[in-house]
């Protein structure tokens, strides 16, 4: 449990891609189930998921890459007195 916890803060992102990716897949099959979609069409869907999911966490970690700019770009530097 503690190697988890060690991988999630090491790995933020990651982390959110295969927990997403997770629920979206299992979604997509609980969803899928009664369609008759082809063993192949189904390996596209999942595949397609997965990406997207990479996709969303990839967009999502856009704000936090603006929010760190800004907040160093806010932060006055001092200068050393001679």
């Amino acid at each position: 449990m503690n190697a988890l916890k060690s991988f999630a803060s090491q790995h933020p992102r990651l982390t959110a891609w295969i927990v997403l990716a997770i629920g979206m897949v299992l979604i997509l099959l609980w969803a899928s189930r009664d369609v008759g979609l082809l063993p192949t069409q189904l390996l596209a869907l999942v595949v397609a998921t997965i990406l997207l999911a990479g996709l969303c966490v990839w967009i999502i970690g856009w704000e936090d890459n603006d929010d760190d700019a800004e907040q160093s770009a806010s932060t006055p530097t001092t200068k050393s007195a001679k």
